[in-house]
Order: C-alpha cells, then sequence, then structure tokens
C-alpha cells in the first residue's frame, strides 16, 4: 500500500460546505473576495495580480533586512539560474516592483490598485495565522494628501460593514518621518536599554536591530516595559503633526471612528507618518486579534529605483476575516434550486438533459449521475438542501408535464418541463 502524502504543514486546503474542519468553508471566502471586487471598484481600484516569487532583493530593500520577515520568515531558494528567489511574504513590495517596472508613474498621475492572493512566511502558527495566507491588499500611489490615507481606511470600514463584522477597531498613529523619527528613535533607545533585562530574547535582539518593533511585542513583560516608553507623538515635527491631526479631522467628518494608539508601529521598516491597524475582538482569533493593518510609504518607490513619489495602502487577514464570518452565523451557501430525479431506466438521458437545458437558463441544478434507487436519490435531494425536487419518469416524459415539490414544507406544484424556470422563480416562498 502506498504511503499516504499529506499538505504542507500550515497551507490548508479551503474545501465547500461542511467539509473545511477548523478552516471556514470555500464559499465564505468567495463572498468576500466578491465583496471586495464590488466595493473596490465602487472607490475607483483596479485589481492587479503579480506573480508568487520575486527576487529576494526586493524584499530585503523593501521590508528591511533586519526585519523578522526577512531574517527569520521568508520562504527562500536558489533557482536552476542560481537567482536567489523567494515566495512573497507581503503585496506592497511587489506592487511597487510591478509599478515602477512597467512606468505606470508616466501614463497615470494618481495609482490605486487593490489585489487578493496568497503570501507566504515561515513562523509560528497559530488561529488565524498560517505559513501560507491570504491577504486583501489596496495601494494608492501618487497623492502625499491624508485624504488619501483616510479613503483607504473607509474603504476597509465599509468592506468590514458590508461583511457584517462590527466588534473591529480602528488604531491610528504617526510614526513621524526623517526630520522627526531619530530624536524618538534615541529616546526609545536610551529607555528601552535601561530595561533591557526585563525583555524577551527577541526584543533585545530588536533593541540592536529595529527597537521601534519592541513596541509591537506581544509577550506580558514587554508590554509591561512599553507601557513607560516615550510616545512618538509627543516628538511629531509640525508637517507631520499637521498631517496627523488632518487625517483624524477628516476621519471624523466621516464619522469613522478610531482609537489613537502610539504603540501601533507595524512590522515594515518602509513606513513613514500614518500607520494603523484593525483590532478585532473576538475570542475565535485567539491572541492573533489584528485582522490587518497598513500606512504610509512615501520613500519606497525612490528607494527601490522608482520615481519620488508618495503611497499608502494596507493588508488585511483573508484567513482571519473568514475565521470571523465563520463564526458570525451567517449563511454563504445557496442550495440548488432543483434536485432532478430519475424514476425509471428509461428515463436516465431525458433527466440528465432536462438537468443541462435548466443549468443554462440560469437554475441551480443537482442530479446525481450515479443514478440508484429512487430512495436513494431523494436522501441525496435532502442532503443537498435543493429547494425543489423533480421526479422524471416515463409518464412525465410523454406528457411534458411534472410535479415540482418543494422541500421545505412538502407541497407539490404542477409544471409544464418547458416551464420549470419560470415557474421555480414565481413560485412562493415557504
Amino acid at each position: 500500500m502506498s504511503q499516504k502524502i499529506n499538505g504542507v504543514k500550515g497551507m490548508n486546503d479551503l474545501l465547500p460546505g461542511e467539509l473545511g474542519g477548523d478552516m471556514a468553508p470555500v464559499e465564505v471566502w468567495q463572498h468576500v473576495e466578491r465583496t471586495t471586487r464590488e466595493l473596490f471598484a465602487r472607490f475607483g481600484y483596479g485589481e492587479i495580480r503579480t506573480p508568487m516569487v520575486e527576487d529576494t532583493a526586493l524584499f530585503v530593500r523593501s521590508v528591511g533586512e533586519e526585519t523578522d520577515i526577512v531574517g527569520k520568515e521568508m520562504y527562500t531558494f536558489e533557482d536552476k539560474g542560481g537567482r536567489s528567489l523567494s515566495l512573497r511574504p507581503e503585496g506592497t513590495a511587489p506592487a511597487v516592483r510591478a509599478f515602477i517596472e512597467h512606468s505606470v508613474a508616466n501614463q497615470e498621475p494618481l495609482t490605486r490598485w487593490y489585489y487578493i492572493g496568497p503570501m507566504f512566511r515561515y513562523e509560528r502558527m497559530k488561529t488565524g495565522r498560517y505559513r501560507q495566507f491570504f491577504q486583501i491588499g489596496a495601494e494608492a500611489i501618487g497623492s502625499r494628501e491624508a485624504a488619501q490615507d483616510v479613503e483607504l481606511m473607509d474603504m476597509v470600514v465599509q468592506l468590514l460593514e458590508a461583511l457584517g463584522l462590527k466588534e473591529v477597531s480602528l488604531n491610528l498613529n504617526s510614526l513621524g518621518d526623517d526630520a522627526c523619527r531619530p530624536a524618538y528613535h534615541q529616546k526609545l533607545v536610551e529607555y528601552l536599554t535601561a530595561h533591557r533585562e526585563e525583555l524577551c530574547g527577541d526584543c533585545q535582539r530588536r533593541l540592536e536591530t529595529n527597537p521601534m518593533r519592541v513596541l509591537d511585542c506581544k509577550n506580558e513583560k514587554c508590554q509591561a516595559v512599553v507601557q513607560a516608553a516615550p510616545n512618538i507623538l509627543q516628538f511629531l515635527c509640525e508637517p507631520c503633526k499637521a498631517h496627523f491631526d488632518e487625517v483624524k479631522r477628516k476621519l471624523d467628518a466621516l464619522g469613522v471612528k478610531y482609537v489613537v494608539n502610539p504603540k501601533i508601529v507595524r512590522g515594515l521598516d518602509y513606513y513613514t507618518r500614518t500607520t494603523f491597524e484593525f483590532i478585532a475582538a473576538h475570542p475565535a482569533l485567539g491572541t492573533a486579534s489584528t485582522v490587518g493593518g497598513g500606512g504610509r510609504y512615501d520613500k519606497l518607490l525612490k528607494g527601490l529605483g522608482g520615481p519620488d513619489l508618495p503611497a499608502v495602502g494596507f493588508g488585511l487577514g483573508l484567513d482571519r476575516l473568514t475565521l470571523l464570518l465563520k463564526e458570525s452565523g451567517q449563511k454563504f451557501s445557496t442550495p440548488p434550486d432543483v434536485f432532478i430525479a430519475v424514476a425509471d431506466e428509461g428515463s436516465g438521458d431525458a433527466a440528465f438533459a432536462l438537468a443541462s437545458k435548466l443549468r443554462r437558463e440560469g437554475l441551480k441544478v443537482e442530479f446525481d449521475t450515479r443514478g440508484g434507487s429512487l430512495k436513494s436519490q431523494m436522501k441525496r435531494a435532502d442532503k443537498t438542501k435543493a429547494r425543489y425536487t423533480l421526479v422524471l419518469g416515463q409518464a412525465e416524459r410523454e406528457s411534458g408535464k411534472g410535479q415540482l415539490k418543494r422541500m421545505a414544507d412538502g407541497q407539490q406544484f404542477p409544471v409544464a418541463l418547458s416551464e420549470i424556470v419560470q415557474t421555480v422563480r414565481s413560485a412562493p416562498p415557504a
């Protein structure tokens, strides 16, 4: 007997219906994706699709060599041509690379894109955090105005509302820029150095390489230390402070609620000024309560060899959103309109042809290609939760008429086989 081969740890199968176990069924994913595409189109964002594999240097230069993502989590390999390639760990850098490579700046002054797809990080897994995970992201390139930051946040808020996810709060911060961040950086290092022995091992390393990441550590000891750390908002220069005030003013004007949280720093080196996170208060996510976040990255394009253009973007964890929706009790799969059962052996081809015809006309039709007894077919109809069943036998074929049975209450409707579509669509609900 051949040995069974299982999927790669941390990379999940998405199955339909109730087959998915701990993962949300694929119908939930499809619902989120459809809702995202419809909503983002209303905001004027077009979809892009970039490769899942990029030159490793793209992420080293954008995300930051000293970040956990690049230092410990990327799936990096050498291809047969000796090139160092990596599975993408996030979506912003590939989008920016595509923007630069295709000279998009020469074609339009303001570019707004979104993407939906898998990302990869080798990290410790927990609820809603996997090694292949899926992101919804959006990038707006070409505007340095606070209105652009707020438009993106408003887009996420409207998406969460459209999905019926209410217990998610917007946390907002500013990281300043090159004019004001160095002074804060110095004070933060001085404070953390004085408390070095109270920090976890990872944060002791971050203190040397990326001290602002200590603010984001989930370790309880580290959280206790950073409670009294210097507040970056007190170090903002006048332009950065004015930008942050304008972001808050415009959020207020839209009626978008938010919490100012100076500990929101994000995990990537390219952020400047506005940063934000959407945090869910739901036990389904355990400690992985952040469902997404983003911020402004005005220097990234120039740093990757592109034009000196401002930009802002975000990423949402699709895995986490679907887990929240799975727990919400909402229904996402639609049952078949009609289940066609075969009453006798001679009616199989006619029933098969009728199913095909009804599908062409827009109905969702179930037909058991295995055949079997009428009793077994009706059990299958019950399992599929079909709205109606139609039993097709010799009498129905010869008369061109049959009986539609509404499964919810057993009521039957006489119907001409040529008028099944109209009857199903016009029949009153149970």
